[in-house]
């Protein structure tokens, strides 16, 4: 193995909490299981500022992260002060991080509160700028939100807002200075949180405490963005997946200890989430060797050459592709469409979307499914509506006229409703 890691376990009994949700739920980034896809078939394909927008809501600030749902709750995490267009002059210390929850039948914001950013932060230049201060997607169990402020830690809140905990992860920075974009997971009563940027490890934290139970280590974390995964294997065990510049790590989810590891060419930095169908994680990004690899889970020490089961030149640099019925599907940062085989790679099509202006990096969200249709938020040109089907077709294209801002975030699904985001506002947009 060319890249050390330590791990140590510090508590020694876990409780199996179980989760509380419904099949209408959307409680993380990418939905219940964190793959992007919903079964919802009454989802509206056209919208605008006229029709089949139910609300719209100004949020406190902007933000890259994404709207999660539980019952009748939204909850939508934002910046303000340092680092707003309208906050120039201000510095860093202006700098705050909102959790804002949103009745969804109504659109009334319920409640909000604010956490004064902790110091040492990042300056609001280069990358920073193009996401933001607010761009990992909070998760629930249905009791707390866990929000994932970066330097400033992670914090639990009740439903009703009640800050419970809040616990530091780290102050560094990367070489790069891109600040943080991974989203917490849960797992059985832990929180765990990709605290590549502050720390260069993986952490899991108590649910009901905050309190630190493992810390994973490793260099060669740094400039690893993405939302690791929870691999369910046979024989009662699980390993949590993450992708770093050049290898791919297999962890014990209960102890931090690393199980397996597998090298690959992806060299830079490795920005998608892991996308996983049963024991096979798929794994996208890098730089310059951008590429894709598929991989068996399971297994000890090096599995590079036994559990590789295919890699690819094609490539995804900052969403994450969605996987629905053998296929990969994504919209890359320069505006080109693909679709992939899972099982083997091999590149079913790849289209420039004519609908996407050129230049810049025109798409940061992540695909979601549902009803064998993409949906796929642009920055600056609207929400795109593609078949989820191995033939390229934009369905329909649409816009909220009266919003210019940038929208960077994953959408929700739930209940016949899709929750989109922008740097202005949150909306939710269903049929009457």
């Amino acid at each position: 193995m060319k890249y050390a890691l330590a791990g140590f376990w510090i508590c020694t009994t876990w409780i199996l909490l179980s989760q509380v949700s419904i099949a209408e739920d959307w409680a993380q980034f990418r939905g219940n299981d964190n793959a992007g896809v919903s079964d919802d078939k009454e989802l509206p394909i056209q919208w605008s500022s006229e029709k089949n927008l139910r609300w719209k809501v100004s949020l406190p600030g902007p933000g890259s992260s994404s709207p999660i749902v539980m019952g009748q709750n939204v909850f939508v995490s934002c910046y303000s002060g340092y680092g707003e267009p309208k906050a120039k002059s201000e510095g860093l210390a202006s700098l705050q991080r909102h959790l804002t929850c949103v009745d969804r039948e109504s659109g009334n914001i319920r409640w909000t509160q604010a956490i004064l950013s902790e110091t040492p932060e990042d300056q609001y230049e280069g990358y920073i700028s193009e996401h933001g201060y607010a761009s990992s997607t909070p998760v629930t169990d249905g009791s707390r939100v866990y929000c994932f402020f970066g330097k400033s830690g992670v914090i639990a809140f009740d439903l009703d807002g009640k800050r419970l905990w809040q616990t530091s992860v780290g102050k560094d920075s990367s070489n790069r200075r891109w600040g943080s974009a991974a989203s917490p997971i849960l797992y059985k009563d832990l929180v765990i949180v990709n605290a590549s940027e502050e720390s260069r490890s993986l952490i899991a934290l108590k649910r009901e405490t905050g309190k630190q139970v493992w810390k994973a280590e490793g260099s060669a974390m740094e400039l690893a963005y993405g939302t690791p995964a929870v691999v369910s294997l046979t024989g009662n065990r699980s390993d949590l997946v993450i992708a770093v510049p050049g290898e791919i790590w297999g962890l014990n989810p209960d102890t931090g200890k690393l199980q397996w590891y597998a090298e690959h060419s992806l060299t830079g930095n490795i920005c998608p989430s892991i996308i996983s169908q049963q024991e096979t994680v798929f794994v996208f990004g890098g730089y310059r060797s951008a590429g894709s690899i598929a991989l068996k889970t399971g297994g000890q020490n090096d599995v590079s050459k036994s559990h590789i089961q295919w890699s690819s030149r094609n490539s995804s640099y900052v969403a994450t592709p969605v996987l629905h019925d053998g296929h990969l599907y994504w919209i890359s940062d320069s505006g080109l469409a693909f679709c992939a085989s899972a099982s083997s790679g091999e590149l079913v099509y790849k289209e420039r979307v004519p609908e996407i202006k050129s230049g810049g990096r025109p798409v940061y969200a992540s695909p979601v499914v549902a009803n064998d249709l993409l949906y796929v938020p642009t920055r600056w040109d609207g929400v795109l509506v593609l078949d989820a089907k191995p033939q390229f077709k934009v369905v329909s294209q649409n816009r909220f006229s009266d919003d210019e801002s940038d929208f960077n975030a994953t959408p929700a699904i739930s209940n016949h409703q899709i929750f989109l985001r922008s740097n202005q506002n949150l909306y939710c947009v269903g049929t009457p």
